[in-house]
């Protein structure tokens, strides 16, 4: 019977996280993966044919983690502005209790690695941007979009602005006010009912 593998690949994917939050995605290599788990370096290739394949799944992982319990924000409140409100405020909200993967995720994909990614994790990561902003479109329609304008309107009020508010304080190495959630969801919908 063979042994149990020692590390599973969530523990090698949540040290690639604590990595990229602290040093970026350069300091996301396969020996320094293994060295903050304790693991044989050779052990990491068990996993990942090599660095490039590390640093798609950690980023995939982490942006799909966000990108769930987005569209349950999307699809939480009986009416489209409530819809809005939460989306916006999940952004925050997430990002509070997951301040190691939402500082990951501030870098972008390009940063780690896409252009070197295999064609399935492109694609992976293609279908969730695609979701994101098919369901953005939709929910757009439903406000009454009547142009471009309106559309870049709401990714700029439940994507782009409670983005901003994180990327501040998290760069900055501060936590989020107490404030954050609420000022994500005033704003955006002062957003959605401008002309």
């Amino acid at each position: 019977m063979a042994r149990p593998p020692r590390f599973d690949t969530d523990q090698i994917l949540d040290a690639a996280v604590q990595l990229a939050a602290s040093t970026g995605p350069a300091g996301v290599t396969m020996s320094a993966v293994a060295q903050a788990i304790g693991a044989p370096s050779g052990s990491m290739y068990h996993r990942f044919p090599g660095r490039t394949a590390l640093l798609a799944e950690v980023w995939l992982r982490t942006v799909e983690r966000f990108q769930e319990g987005y569209f349950i924000a999307l699809g939480s409140a009986p009416e489209p502005r409530g819809a809005a409100r939460a989306a916006a405020r999940h952004v925050v909200s997430w990002s509070r209790a997951h301040p190691q993967e939402a500082s990951l995720l501030l870098y972008g994909a390009e940063q780690f690695g896409r252009a070197d990614w295999s064609a399935e994790h492109r694609e992976r990561a293609d279908r969730g941007n695609e979701h994101v902003f098919d369901s953005l479109h939709l929910l757009a329609e439903v406000l009454g979009a009547k142009g471009p304008m309106d559309h870049e309107r709401v990714i700029l009020a439940l994507i782009d602005l409670p983005l901003s508010l994180v990327r501040r304080h998290l760069r900055a190495g501060h936590p989020l006010p107490p404030h954050a959630e609420a000022l994500a969801e005033e704003s955006a919908a002062a957003l959605l009912t401008a002309d």
